[in-house]
């Protein structure tokens, strides 16, 4: 291989670096639009969840022994630089209910929500002498989440037909933090 031939091909592979690495940065920039579309409609479909199931909290919740006097959706508190957000909280004199609602309803999910329930009166210090149990509620529940999260004491929102309701058995008793 002659010198000139050598340059030529070093050239040439240059070449084809520099279109390598535009078709990166092209790549690059539809991942992150596709990755805001994605969390755009994730937060969405949360919402609509959310929506699907606070009308019926105070219904689902009188059935099992809890009148619930109000109802908050997408509650947030700061606190040292941490921050939590409850997508439900349903609340009355004796109980404040934390209610996280999913699409998709995993067993990561729920332990995310255990340490909501740990941190809740941190966050909230005037609902202190409050009773604080849980619930976990998907339209779609992953394989062993809703075993695990009645095994943790949380109730368990499901939907059935056209509506939501407790999944739980009627014996159920939830753990309080």
């Amino acid at each position: 291989m002659t010198q000139q031939e050598l340059e030529r091909a070093i050239q040439e592979v240059w070449a084809l670096f520099k279109e390598t690495d535009r078709k990166f940065k092209e790549t690059d920039k539809k991942i992150a639009e596709v990755s805001r579309t994605v969390a755009a409609l994730t937060g969405k479909w949360g919402r609509f969840v959310e929506g699907l199931i606070a009308p019926g909290t105070i219904s689902m919740f009188k059935e099992r022994g809890i009148e619930v006097e109000k109802i908050y959706q997408r509650v947030k508190a700061h606190k040292d630089g941490r921050e939590i957000e409850i997508d439900i909280l349903a609340i009355n004199k004796e109980y404040a209910v934390l209610i996280e609602a999913k699409s998709t309803l995993g067993i990561e999910d729920v332990n995310e929500h255990i340490e909501r329930l740990k941190a809740f009166k941190k966050f909230f210090p005037e609902y202190s002498d409050r009773k604080v149990i849980g619930a976990v509620a998907g339209i779609v529940i992953e394989e062993g989440a809703d075993r695990f999260a009645y095994r943790q004491g949380l109730f368990v929102i499901g939907q059935t037909g056209e509506t939501v309701k407790i999944l739980n058995d009627k014996t159920f008793k939830p753990k309080i933090w």
